[in-house]
């Protein structure tokens, strides 16, 4: 391993590696992979675990793994190692990534300054507190970038996100792969040749959270009860007793721009999203999914307002149910693009799951039927569209209109169908093809999308409706709502305006 995890693994006070690199790192010109397609796209992990598994392992089949880098030794060594089953198809399985012998890092800045010149691309499955500033460290020194969603933990990086892709012209891809699904396409595609008719309301809601939010989390970290002790009986924390960080995580990388904090092993697992520090709750985990197709069938773009009514709203973790409304204006003479109201449904409240209104889902559910964990609606003045479906990739039209036999093959998008599989083709075609809007969840689109979403946990921490500016990217009618727009970076992890 080029760099021991053992050596960072301090909880509190390791000092981050200098940024100077990140701006003086020789940049590739054009890329390599896109003036001589010929040859094999170098590709890195960053992040490997977990969903960052697959995304490394697909990347694999469709070029080459030079570098692994994960916080996480033991999950690093899973992905390198791991050896795929045979699959239905003749296509043989992906040989181990081992090998390959990938160099293996715990600290994605010292992999960029040892190696960034052997690397085209890279994938960034980190927790979403980091999925910024490595992705955009990559694109400033024009590595192509695949991320997983939502793209990065506040609304002012999707912004600089998506400028920077702009600046750089690489060729970047969110991960919401329902994005790859042919009936997502087709979706688009009905509601914007007008079959529904003029868009009123567009209502999505989710199975989420299923991790530890709200009080009950809170009592859940040891951290963070010695932390409630010591300011019980007015003990100076440090003088406690805290978890140990195991050697094989390099908790000071975990950490990347946020606040120090005693490490926790439910944070370092799933049950990172659920904490503000690191994730963006419900919301962030699942909208970039389950609103991809509404949002984009409708060509949505920055709210009007937001507003949010949530439960048990503190500082440390995302809340234990929200609804929250965002206002759009129309956006242009079609059908699609009138003024319509979004709504956003997540937790359970008073024991009942938050969902749609009765009256909306009883012109949709047969006797007996019922509603689906997660899926979206868009209600039109002609028919309704109806997906019980985290991608929008099936549904069916509810309404008297001539309804199109084949809800399943886009007319006018490229047919896809492969998944997560397909996300990575069609990433690696817009790399050779030097194109960015080849693939159909590009940092344009997708940094768009996560933006809006965003702008609701913006509004479940303020408590109050919001107005935004989208040009200023502040909300005018209350200054509170900046703190979270924009976070503040820990020393050493700061990331720049510039694009």
């Amino acid at each position: 391993m080029s760099e021991p995890l053992s050596d960072r693994r301090a909880f509190l006070g390791g000092s981050a590696a200098a940024l100077g690199y990140f701006f003086t790192a020789d940049a590739l010109s054009a890329t390599r992979a896109a003036e001589t397609p010929s040859e094999t796209i170098r590709f890195a992990g960053i992040g490997v675990g977990g969903k960052g598994q697959s995304d490394i392992l697909n990347a694999a089949r469709v070029g080459h793994v030079v570098a692994l880098c994960d916080i996480n030794e033991e999950k690093m060594n899973q992905t390198l190692n791991f050896k795929e089953k045979p699959r239905k198809s003749k296509e043989p399985p992906q040989p181990p990534l081992s090998e390959s012998k990938p160099r293996l890092y715990s600290d994605f800045r010292k992999m960029f300054d040892e190696i960034g010149k052997e690397i085209d691309a890279v994938t960034v499955s980190t927790a979403d507190h980091s999925h910024a500033i490595a992705s955009v460290t990559a694109m400033r020194m024009k590595k192509h970038v695949y991320c997983q969603k939502p793209l990065c933990h506040s609304v002012w990086e999707a912004r600089l996100m998506r400028e920077t892709a702009k600046k750089y012209g690489v060729c970047t891809q969110m991960g919401n792969q329902g994005s790859a699904e042919n009936g997502l396409r087709r979706a688009i595609e009905l509601v914007q040749d007008g079959l529904l008719g003029t868009i009123k309301e567009i209502h999505v809601w989710t199975n989420r959270p299923i991790w530890p939010q709200g009080p009950d989390a809170i009592l859940k970290v040891g951290a963070a009860k010695v932390a409630a002790y010591a300011a019980l009986h007015k003990k100076d924390p440090g003088q406690l007793p805290y978890p140990e960080v195991p050697k094989t995580i390099n908790w000071d990388v975990f950490l990347g721009p946020a606040p120090l904090r005693a490490y926790d092993p439910l944070y370092a697992s799933f049950s990172w999203r659920g904490w503000w520090d690191f994730g963006t709750g419900a919301l962030g985990d699942m909208a970039c999914h389950t609103a991809n197709m509404a949002f984009r069938a409708c060509e949505l773009g920055s709210p009007a307002t937001i507003e949010a009514d949530a439960t048990d709203v503190n500082p440390e973790t995302c809340p234990t149910s929200a609804k929250i409304k965002y206002t759009y204006p129309a956006r242009g003479d079609k059908p699609h693009q009138a003024a319509l109201d979004f709504y956003w449904y997540e937790g359970v409240r008073a024991q009942k799951k938050l969902v749609p209104p009765k009256e909306l889902l009883a012109k949709l559910l047969k006797p007996g039927d019922t509603l689906s964990d997660s899926g979206s609606i868009i209600v039109g003045d002609k028919a309704i569209l109806f997906s019980p479906n985290d991608y929008g990739a099936q549904f069916r039209i509810v309404g008297d209109v001539d309804v199109p036999k084949n809800l399943d093959k886009p007319e006018r998008h490229p047919i896809n169908g492969r998944g997560d599989l397909g996300m990575k083709e069609e990433w690696v075609q817009a790399i050779r093809e030097n194109k960015p809007e080849i693939a159909f969840s590009n940092f344009g689109i997708a940094g768009m999308l996560t933006e809006a979403i965003l702008l609701g946990n913006v509004a479940i921490r303020v408590g109050k409706k919001l107005e935004f500016d989208a040009v200023k990217l502040q909300c005018p009618n209350n200054k509170d709502a900046a703190q979270y727009i924009k976070r503040e970076y820990r020393k050493g992890w700061e990331l720049s305006e510039r694009a």
